[in-house]
């Protein structure tokens, strides 16, 4: 058997060197090239995942803010209905030239809920914006892994606000 080995090349003293040698560069290759590797495979999965989750928490911010926006103005026209038929009502008792106050004074009052309402509609926009436009800035430079200048996250955040707008 030893003889037949020997003639097809194989020779022990050669054959252990030479699977020691791989041992050691398969230990060194492992110690310190792959396990770097999936070490750093890793924690950029974590960053990506965090990122996913802020953008699912940034998603389910505005749709709260859209929600609350849109009960605030239900509420403001469900109020500015009960004023119009209170002033209708009123304006049935009385005689002409006051039925023409209550009518405008309910206009009026109706153009004020609807001013209160765009002015609040704006304001909330306004913060929506800026909550996404920190949101970006934020996840932004979580996603890419270092700190953003003032000029980047100026950008990032007029960005975001304009793509809000459109």
């Amino acid at each position: 058997m030893g003889e037949t080995l020997q003639t097809l090349g194989v020779y022990w003293p050669k054959l252990i060197a030479q699977t020691v040698n791989f041992g050691i560069v398969l230990f060194i290759l492992w110690k310190f090239a792959y396990r770097p590797v999936l070490t750093m495979l890793e924690q950029r999965r974590q960053r990506v995942a965090e990122a996913m989750q802020n953008a699912e928490k940034a998603k389910e911010e505005l749709a709260k803010a859209d929600s609350a926006r849109q009960e605030i103005m239900n509420q403001a026209n469900q109020q500015a209905a009960k004023l119009i038929e209170e002033a209708r009502a009123a304006a049935a008792r009385v005689q002409e030239q006051e039925t023409q106050k209550a009518i405008a004074a309910a206009k009026d009052i109706v153009e004020k809920a609807q001013q209160a309402t765009e002015a609040e509609h704006a304001r909330m926009l306004a913060e929506l914006r800026r909550e996404v436009g920190r949101l970006v800035v934020n996840t932004t430079g979580k996603v890419i892994g270092r700190t953003l200048t003032p000029d980047d996250q100026k950008r990032l955040s007029d960005d975001a606000t304009r793509e809000l707008a459109a």
